[in-house]
């Protein structure tokens, strides 16, 4: 039987177990029942070591007959605190206020069908394939820079993850060089001005003023301040002050997000932001807080080892490989990437037809099944030929 026969002999198995984990999610953090599920079900296969390098993380290895390179294959494992809105899902979530919403059910599934396949094929396989099931993905710091701190994957030659994506439709495959996700860092800020009657603003001073001046600041950064070649986002989403229309209040406080793909520019924003704020408020006599948080680490993919899945991906599937453009949104993989040489691609699960279009993060968020197989035909395929 071929390793493509095989991967489609697994898939009702991945199904299975996907929709079991999409049924019983959990939180970042709080992955004990997944964790065990997905340790349990590697038990069952042969020739996988398997550890927890922390509470809610396992880690399966598979050693080679044969020398060769160390490849690690990443899956996240953790839900959100959204409560599902789709009837039409026979395996809905049991879990109030949680749901998969994001496709991380079906990233264990796929990771849990590649081992099942690379390890009934120990005898061919060369070097070690360790099997990452990564906790909290979705809350930082992260499960990510927990797993790159035990220093357990500090040897590893390649590293490889991928998403089920809902922007691309099933049967694409989205691969780039270099950066591919962005850095993301958060700022919250309290203004302290002083209330008084709103017929009155002389004797006051305005944080609601003061806050718009401060976000109007915001956005002269990125389109005054950096290059309009140097995809920066600045987007304050909230603002919160007062309770009653006639009464200047004392406060107001606002927080947003912010998102880079360099060091230097996201170095550069954070001081940018930190003097807005510190020359609007002296203007109007103002006060503020400012804390500014820095979040996960752009992901960046290694030149030549992508140039070599891409190939990998091409001899698979030929012309549904495309250059995926720069996403500004995040992922905790940056701190793999950081570290070891990566690639992280996107796998193509939108079906408009069955209502699988929702984005991610969305209470009628779905997947297509029929993504999964290229998923685990990755998976495989970037293990036996990157360990070489």
């Amino acid at each position: 039987m071929t390793i493509q026969n095989q991967i489609e002999a697994v898939m009702n198995d991945v199904y299975q177990w996907r929709r079991t984990m999409h049924q019983n999610p959990e939180l970042s953090f709080q992955e004990y029942w997944t964790s065990d599920y997905i340790a349990g079900e590697l038990a069952k296969m042969d020739s996988i070591e398997i550890s927890r390098p922390t509470e809610t993380s396992v880690l399966g290895i598979i050693k080679g007959t044969q020398p060769g390179k160390k490849i690690g294959l990443r899956a996240d494992i953790d839900a959100l605190p959204i409560t599902e809105e789709r009837d039409d899902i026979p395996f809905k979530s049991k879990n109030d206020g949680i749901m998969h919403a994001c496709g991380h059910d079906g990233h264990a599934a796929i990771l849990l069908g590649a081992a099942k396949v690379l390890a009934a094929n120990q005898d061919a396989l060369a070097g070690e394939i360790y099997l990452i099931f990564q906790h909290a993905e979705e809350k930082p710091p992260g499960g990510a820079s927990e797993l790159v701190a035990t220093g357990l994957f500090d040897d590893l030659d390649f590293i490889y993850g991928q998403h089920l994506f809902t922007p691309i439709p099933t049967g694409k495959i989205g691969i780039k060089n270099g950066p591919i996700m962005a850095n993301a860092d958060e700022f919250d800020l309290t203004i302290k001005g002083r209330g008084g009657h709103a017929s009155q603003p002389e004797n006051s001073i305005d944080p609601v003023v003061v806050g718009t001046q401060i976000i109007n600041q915001l956005q002269t950064i990125v389109s005054r301040v950096t290059s309009p070649l140097d995809p920066v986002v600045i987007s304050t989403t909230k603002f919160h002050a007062g309770t009653i229309n006639n009464i200047i209040p004392d406060t107001a406080t606002l927080g947003g997000s912010v998102r880079t793909v360099t060091d230097e520019t996201r170095q550069l924003i954070k001081e940018k932001i930190e003097q807005a704020v510190k020359r609007v408020c002296e203007f109007y006599e103002a006060d503020a807080d400012i804390e500014y948080t820095t979040g996960y680490a752009a992901v960046h993919n290694d030149e030549a080892s992508t140039d070599q899945v891409r190939d990998i991906a091409t001899g698979l599937f030929g012309d549904r490989v495309f250059e995926y453009p720069l996403a500004m949104g995040s992922e905790d993989f940056g701190a793999f990437s950081q570290a070891i040489p990566s690639t992280y691609a996107f796998i193509g699960a939108r079906n408009t037809e069955k209502q699988m279009d929702y984005p991610h993060h969305h209470p009628k968020f779905a997947i297509d099944e029929d993504s999964f197989i290229d998923g685990v035909t990755m998976m495989v395929n970037v293990a036996f030929q990157m360990s070489q």
